[in-house]
């Protein structure tokens, strides 16, 4: 099954889910915001991305008010973030088929 984590209120996920026709190819959608990414979810993200900083976003608006561009993040710092703010976590994740896309590249699902 194919699914896409997203946030609604993202104009750049909305462009790639439009742009895509997610919903007319039945691709399964979270809204992160309103779903919680479970351990286990994000675990399978972790699986197929190879690392829980390829999944990180540095863009987020909660990035610099907590310090983190100065500190050394570790692995488990990155996934820890991740579970605990939705908004670290770099948009949209699709997984197909046992392959995962992040960002700009859900357009090739």
């Amino acid at each position: 099954m194919s699914k896409i984590y997203h946030l609604s209120t993202c104009s750049t996920c909305k462009k790639i889910l439009e742009e895509i026709k997610a919903k007319e190819r039945g691709i399964a959608l979270q809204d992160i915001k309103k779903e919680k990414i479970t351990p286990e979810q994000l675990e399978e993200m972790h699986a197929l991305a190879g690392s829980y900083e390829a999944l990180f976003s540095r863009r987020s608006q909660q990035y610099r008010p907590m310090g983190l561009h100065e500190k050394t993040l570790t692995e488990h710092d990155y996934r820890d973030l991740i579970l605990q703010e939705y908004s670290f976590l770099k948009r949209p994740v699709g997984v197909t088929a046992g392959r995962i896309y992040i960002g700009s590249e859900v357009k090739q699902m």
